[in-house]
């Protein structure tokens, strides 16, 4: 499918990525093959050189990754994507292919635990420093760039908490600058915002998540908005070796085609539940993007076309209460992850963030009784009577 067909997202999901193969199958098949045999040695010589298209290695490229790859740069309206193992290959990639020794980070608190974590060890260690900032915060932002900063990494909305980052304003900071603006895009997907569109350099995926749709895919992806860029990291990934292999690709390929019509109903389930959620009496708090009190809200409609399946929101009594939910539940299920068609719920204190400790956990704006629910695709009644008898079990 050619990026100059003007057809709806909706459509794109079904057909973006397609082209033509042998025989003439609907679906892209899986070429399930490390290595590409030549034509004769000039073949070789000349893919090799770049002079002519074509495969000669997996690891390098191949025609059921690269399938899937267009398809979600075209959803994102970027250049190429470049197909990774996992969200966490997608992300030290990135990093590789923009920092090196000497150069300075800008990042937002609400992020995902492990790219704190990479930030704080083996970027450190390669002699880059760090900055993290509230990134809901613009000024807050711009206060923390300093001469040597490269890169603007940000998640919008943050993960867990919720916030929400003002990318217009952000990309404009980091280009004043000389820097790049990377968006981790995996809460809200294509289907719900772009940020290409508002002036970021790269947008990152999990594709683990909400792209893939099933809870039974690891993988992640970067896209990219120009060649010169694409090359220069496709030559990182490369190096590194953190690729995404056929299978997984083509099951990420594979769930694409529905992520319009999940993303939907993710959005129609988490308003309704969020609504309720503002009126149980043993909630502290919610935070949705589909709120109109959020505190965010009237920047994420500047840039969403909905509100996303995420919902984090702060238990009455705490740890305790956070424990005994968990504990209570049984129609959502108990597990960490997130944009699979089925419910999922969490408790960071008392499970992902559990080892930071209280106080590291406060400072990122992980309180105690904070519960995050991935919202599926069920009928709504049912994940509101699971909550509802959980809410029940706490004093």
């Amino acid at each position: 499918m050619t990026k100059e067909k003007n057809y709806h997202f909706d459509s794109k999901c079904v057909h973006a990525g397609i082209g033509d193969y042998e025989f003439g199958p609907v679906v892209p098949p899986i070429y399930q093959t490390s290595t590409f045999k030549f034509e004769n040695a000039k073949h070789g010589a000349d893919l090799f050189k770049g002079e002519r298209e074509g495969y000669i290695y997996t690891r390098m490229l191949n025609p059921t990754v690269q399938a899937m790859e267009n398809a979600i740069a075209e959803l994102e309206g970027g250049y190429k994507g470049l197909g990774c193992a996992s969200g966490m290959a997608a992300i030290s990639t990135t990093f590789f292919a923009l920092l090196k020794s000497g150069d300075h980070l800008v990042c937002s608190k609400a992020v995902y635990g492990p790219t704190n974590t990479l930030i704080n060890t083996i970027i450190s260690q390669l002699g880059i420093t760090a900055t993290f900032v509230e990134a809901s915060q613009t000024e807050e932002v711009k206060s923390a760039i300093k001469k040597n900063t490269k890169v603007i990494y940000i998640e919008t909305p943050g993960n867990p908490t919720l916030s929400i980052a003002d990318l217009t304003a952000i990309s404009e900071i980091a280009h004043e600058n000389n820097a790049k603006l990377v968006v981790d895009n995996t809460f809200m997907s294509p289907a719900l915002q772009q940020p290409i569109q508002f002036g970021t350099d790269v947008v990152l995926h999990s594709m683990t998540k909400f792209l893939n749709g099933h809870a039974d895919v690891v993988a992640g992806i970067i896209v990219v908005k120009d060649e010169e860029t694409y090359k220069h990291f496709r030559k990182t990934l490369n190096q590194l070796g953190g690729v995404i292999d056929p299978f997984n690709a083509f099951l990420v390929h594979r769930g694409i085609k529905t992520l319009s019509l999940r993303m939907q109903r993710h959005c129609e389930n988490a308003l309704v539940i969020a609504e309720w959620l503002e009126q149980h009496p043993k909630i502290e708090w919610v935070r949705y993007p589909g709120l109109k009190n959020d505190p965010d809200y009237m920047i994420g409609q500047k840039q969403h076309t909905g509100p996303g399946g995420m919902i984090t929101f702060e238990l009455k009594g705490g740890f305790e209460a956070g424990e005994k939910v968990m504990n209570s539940v049984k129609f959502c299920q108990l597990a960490v992850s997130l944009g699979g068609v089925e419910s999922l719920i969490q408790h960071p204190a008392s499970m992902t963030h559990l080892t930071m400790g209280k106080e590291a956990r406060s400072i990122a704006g992980i309180t105690e009784g904070l519960v995050r629910l991935s919202v599926g695709i069920e009928k709504v009644d049912d994940i509101i009577a699971d909550l509802k008898q959980a809410f029940d079990q706490i004093d």
